[in-house]
C-alpha cells in the first residue's frame, strides 16, 4: 500500500451512513471547516435506504417541542437547498395540514399551537365552518385543521444524493458500497474496519447508521432497543394539480393515520397506517396489500372526492424506531469522540439537514447552543444490563 492510499482512508471525522443524516453532517462539516477532512462511508448508494424512500414530508408541527429548534434549523436549508446544492430537490414550500377527527384532539391542536409558538413555530387553527372554507374537499367528519405554512415536501430520492455530492464538491471522501462491521477506539482516535477488511482511522467517528446503528453502538458499550419497521408508501396516477398542501391526519388510532401531499405531475403520493415488516439483515421491507387497502379507504375518508384515483405503485423502506418514538442525537455516553444520529422513527427526512448542522457545529466547535440532553443514549443505559442483552451478548 503506497502512502497516497494509506493517507486516502485516514480524516479527522469519519461519518457512517449516507442518509439525509450522514451526508448532512459531511457537508455542513466541510462546509463550516475547510481544514475538517472527512470521510463518508456507506454501505449501498447515499439516499438509498430510508432516506431516499420516505415520504418527503418536510413537516415541522406534530414534532415533539426540542425538536423544534433542529427542524427551524432544517427549514432553513430547505429553503435555500437549490442555492446551497446548486441543484433542485424539487422543494415545494406549499404548506403543510393536520386534521382531526375527534374532540380531544381538537383540543390538542390548541394547546400544541401556543406551546410551539415559543419555539418559533406559528401556526394557524381553524375549527368547523372556517375550515371547510379554507378546504371545502375534506370530508365531513374532520373537526378541526392546524396549518404550518411555511412547511412544504421535497423528493426524498433526490435529497440525500445532493447533499452527498454537494459534500464531495467540498472536499469530504464519498465512499459508497461499504458496510461497516468493527468500530472501535484505537489510542487517540478510531479504527473503522469494513467487511472487505479494509480500515479507515479518524480522530472523530459519527454513526448515522439508521436501522443498523445500534451494531456500532454496542461496540462502544451502548446498546439500544432499535427495531426495523417498513413505512408504506403509494403512489396514485396524475390528476389536475389542486391539492397545494400536504395534508395529514393526526390521530392515536394507527389505522386512522393517512397523510397525502401531490407533486406538480399530478400524482398523489399516500402514506400512514401501521408501517409493515422490515429486516435490517436483509435490508428489506415488505408492502403488505391489506395495509394498502385500508390507506385508500382512509385517504377517501379524509379527501372523498379522490375515491376513483387508482394506486399506480407501492413501495416500503427499513427505518430505525425506538420504544420512546424519539431520535438519539449527540455525544456517546461511554466514549469520547463518538457522535450519533438515528432512530427517527418515521419522521427523520424533514429534520435531517437541522440535525447534520447541529452535529457540525457541535464536532467543530465543541458545543451547540440546540439543548440535545432529551435525545441522549443514555436514557437506554438500563437496557443494556437486560437479561434478554446479556443472553444475547453471551450467545453471539
Amino acid at each position: 500500500m503506497t502512502v497516497s492510499q494509506q493517507a486516502d482512508r485516514r480524516a479527522d471525522v469519519i461519518v457512517i451512513g449516507g442518509g439525509i443524516m450522514g451526508t448532512t453532517t459531511a457537508f455542513f462539516l466541510r462546509r463550516r471547516n475547510p481544514a475538517c477532512s472527512v470521510i463518508l462511508l456507506e454501505r449501498g448508494l447515499t439516499g438509498s435506504q430510508a432516506s431516499g424512500v420516505n415520504f418527503g414530508g418536510i413537516r415541522r408541527q406534530g414534532r415533539a417541542l426540542p425538536q423544534l429548534a433542529m427542524a427551524n434549523r432544517a427549514l432553513n436549508t430547505w429553503q435555500h437547498s437549490k442555492e446551497l446544492l446548486g441543484e433542485d430537490i424539487e422543494f415545494l414550500p406549499s404548506g403543510h395540514t393536520r386534521v382531526c377527527y375527534h374532540a380531544h384532539d381538537v383540543e390538542t391542536f390548541d394547546r400544541y399551537a401556543v406551546d410551539a409558538r415559543a419555539y418559533g413555530l406559528d401556526l394557524e387553527v381553524l375549527h368547523g365552518k372556517a375550515m371547510f372554507e379554507r378546504f371545502p374537499f375534506l370530508g365531513r367528519e374532520v373537526l378541526a385543521a392546524s396549518i404550518s405554512p411555511l412547511d412544504g415536501h421535497a423528493n426524498p430520492r433526490l435529497a440525500a444524493p445532493a447533499f452527498g455530492r454537494a459534500a464531495a464538491r467540498l472536499g469530504a471522501q464519498v465512499v459508497e458500497n461499504t458496510e461497516i462491521v468493527h468500530v472501535e477506539k484505537d489510542g487517540d482516535g478510531f479504527r473503522v474496519e469494513s467487511a472487505a477488511g479494509v480500515v479507515y482511522r479518524a480522530a472523530r467517528l459519527v454513526v448515522c447508521a439508521g436501522a443498523w446503528a445500534s451494531q456500532l453502538t454496542e461496540q462502544f458499550g451502548e446498546p439500544v432497543p432499535l427495531r426495523a419497521s417498513g413505512p408504506q408508501m403509494a403512489v396514485t396516477e396524475p390528476v389536475p394539480y389542486v391539492f397545494k398542501s400536504s395534508m395529514g391526519v393526526f390521530t392515536s388510532i394507527k389505522q386512522e393515520s393517512i397523510y397525502f401531499r401531490q407533486i406538480p405531475r399530478g400524482n398523489i403520493i399516500v402514506g400512514g397506517g401501521p408501517p409493515g415488516p422490515a429486516d435490517a439483515l436483509t435490508k428489506r421491507a415488505s408492502v403488505l396489500p391489506i395495509n394498502t387497502v385500508r390507506q385508500v379507504a382512509q385517504l377517501r375518508r379524509l379527501v372523498p372526492s379522490m375515491a376513483p384515483l387508482h394506486v399506480i405503485r407501492v413501495w416500503s423502506g427499513v427505518e430505525g424506531y425506538l420504544p420512546d418514538g424519539e431520535p438519539v442525537i449527540g455525544r456517546s455516553s461511554t466514549t469520547d469522540g463518538v457522535f450519533y444520529a438515528f432512530g427517527f422513527c418515521g419522521s427523520g427526512f424533514q429534520i435531517g439537514p437541522g440535525v447534520g448542522e447541529t452535529l457540525a457545529e457541535l464536532i467543530d466547535t465543541g458545543s451547540t447552543p440546540i439543548p440535545l440532553d432529551a435525545f441522549s443514549v443514555s436514557r437506554f443505559a438500563a437496557f443494556g444490563s437486560s437479561p434478554l442483552v446479556q443472553h444475547v451478548a453471551a450467545t453471539s
